[in-house]
Parts: structure tokens; sequence; C-alpha cells
């Protein structure tokens, strides 16, 4: 669904920055808040900021646990319908990393009113309606502002079984670490934003980012599934690091089985890289240990911010048939084991 050609805009051109690629930088993030956990916490809170979670969870009673997250961004592609589709997929996408089902969202909206038709403002708000409703929930509510950039993102509220929540702290050592989605979402919105990404290179990052995480709920009822979570802004080594450092362990990483986006080396080699990349990596590459083979583009690669990512699973090797056979299911054919867990102290290492 395209904007009629008097409405057609570059939503990009209002954003400093794209998708998950706004978030702050992972080091001046971690500076803000690292005097923000001395309040007092309910027992009822089984999930709260100390591991960087996707979302919050909390108790209602033995058979029920309520899921909270919300996540907005600037526009990452100019097209307003996919802009919304976008960003409420990615929204969506932090309940089923917990394991949860999504029962309803709350929209949040801020717009530059004096330089967007309200046409256009109006397509976006479908985009993001059309996701919910595949994904079964209402968009119950919400707040508008008038701002200078154009920002659509979502509450989503979800449910759970206490016992089926997945934490991404609890990964245990010899696990298998299995990615849902392929990555290079930021060079492919970089591309985009130059004018240099096809009509194939777009349809498939619309594919992508576009497809809900459904399987999450399902991984959560496996065995053997230990942790989950999603990959966005902080890219790949990011959120690995997130499961390491939860854990208290470290992750070992093959770099030849992790799942590209089609182009997407190619136009890494030719350096379509997001600024977000490289803060990426001065705020966590001190935890990381790259074997002398991997190149500049792959270390750009594995921090390149993913916006509606895929889902990162790290299992029990006997649990992998059935985590690989859920996901292709699901129509998740690109999932793939891309290396393990071990014992260590919250590191990564990459190997070629």
């Amino acid at each position: 669904m395209n904007a009629p050609a008097d409405l057609k805009i570059k939503l990009t051109s209002f954003s400093h920055g794209g998708g998950c690629g706004c978030k702050i930088a992972p080091g001046v993030l971690a500076e803000i808040l690292k005097n923000s956990s001395g309040f007092p916490v309910p027992k009822e809170l089984m999930v709260g900021i100390e591991t960087a979670d996707d979302a919050a969870v909390y108790r209602l009673n033995d058979e029920q646990a309520l899921i909270a997250t919300t996540d907005f961004f600037m526009p990452i592609v100019d097209d307003p319908y996919d802009f919304g589709r976008i960003a409420a997929t990615n929204a969506i996408s932090d309940v089923y990393a917990m394991g949860g089902t999504p029962i309803m969202a709350l929209a949040l909206v801020g717009m530059p009113i004096d330089k967007l038709p309200v046409e256009v403002i109006g397509q976006i708000i479908r985009g993001g309606e059309s996701i919910c409703a595949e994904a079964g929930i209402p968009i119950a509510g919400g707040h508008t502002i008038d701002s200078v950039e154009p920002i659509y993102g979502l509450v989503v509220l979800g449910l759970v079984h206490p016992s089926k929540v997945k934490r991404n702290a609890d990964a245990k050592a010899g696990d298998k670490i299995i990615l849902g989605k392929p990555i290079g979402v930021g060079i492919l919105s970089a591309a985009l934003k130059k004018e240099a990404l096809d009509d194939a290179g777009y349809a498939s990052m619309i594919a992508n980012t576009t497809k809900l995480n459904k399987p999450g709920k399902a991984l959560a009822e496996l065995d053997g599934v230990h942790a989950l979570t999603d990959v966005t802004g902080f890219g790949l080594l990011g959120h690995l690091l997130e499961l390491a450092r939860g854990a208290k362990l470290d992750a070992r990483l093959d770099m030849a089985s992790i799942p590209l986006l089609p182009q997407v080396q190619r136009l890494a080699e030719q350096g379509f890289i997001t600024g977000a990349s490289g803060r990426n990596w001065g705020g966590y590459g001190h935890d990381v240990v790259l074997a002398d083979a991997i190149t500049p583009v792959q270390q750009m690669l594995l921090t390149d911010p993913q916006t509606s990512g895929g889902l990162l699973v790290s299992c029990d090797p006997a649990a992998v048939e059935a985590v690989l056979a859920l996901f292709a299911r699901e129509g998740f054919g690109d999932a793939a084991v891309i290396g393990e867990m071990q014992a260590g102290a919250g590191k990564v290492h990459v190997s070629p």
C-alpha cells in the first residue's frame, strides 16, 4: 500500500536516525542507568531492568504473569504504511521474546503536524493496525504529540504462565545458540537512504522486518529452551552479550554460520554502514574477542543494528532439532545454529 503520487514524501529525510538504529549507544545507556536500580522491587516483579531483558514481567497469580513493553522509533523507510508495519512488528516482538502471547497495544504517535499531511500520518497508523490485526490484538488507545521528527511505536501487553517466562539470563553452558532471522537490516536501510537499494533488496528488507516472531510462545513450551531474546538495535553481538552477561557465561559465535539477508555482504563491502554500528562497537567491543581472520566488514555485520530482528535462542543440544523444526513450520526457513554457550565471564568469542 503506497501513498498517492501527490503525497510522496521521504519520511527518512525527517529523521536523524532510523528504526532501532535510533537507540542510545550502549555505553551511554549504561552510564545513564548505572544508578537506577535502588528503588524497592515488589516480589511479584519477575523481570525488571536488572539484565536488560526485552520486557518487564509481573506475576498476577499462579497461572498468569503480565508482560509489559514499549518500543518506538523514527522512520527506517519512506513508505508510511511500511513504516507503521515495521514499528508495530518490532514492538510486539518483545512479548514473543519473553515466551508470551500479546493481548493488546497502545499507540505512541509523535508527528511534525506542520510538515506531514494527515493522510500520510493515517497510513502510518493503519500500517501498525494491520500488524496488530495479524497478531490478533486490538490497539486499545494511545497518545499523540506534535514532534519535530516522525515517531511511531506501541506499548504492548501480553500474558504468560509464570513457569514459562523466558528470560535472557538463563542460558546454560553447553547450550547451542540459534538465530531465527538473517541479519543486515541496518545495512539495507543505509543503502536505501542513499538510493542504492534495488526493489528486490527492499522487498527482502520489508519481508524480514514485518514478520512477527510468533514462534516465541511455542519455543517457551519446548523442553530444553533455556533463554530467549530478540536482536534489535545493539546488533547480534550486543544482544548475545546480554545473554552471556546475564548467565555469567561466554558465547562462542561462528561467523560462517550466521544467515545474512540478500545483498547485505556486497553492500557492506561497498561501505553502506550505519553510524549506530560503530557506536555499538564502541559501547561493548571490549567484551568481544575477534579471531584474527575476522575482517572489519564482518565486525560491522555483527554490530549492525537490526530493526524487528530475529529471536535468539539458547537451548540444550538435544532440543536443536525441535527448535529448528518449529522455526521452519512457522516460515522462518533461515533459522540456523550460530554458536554455543560455554564457561566464562560474560564475553563473546567470534571465530571465522
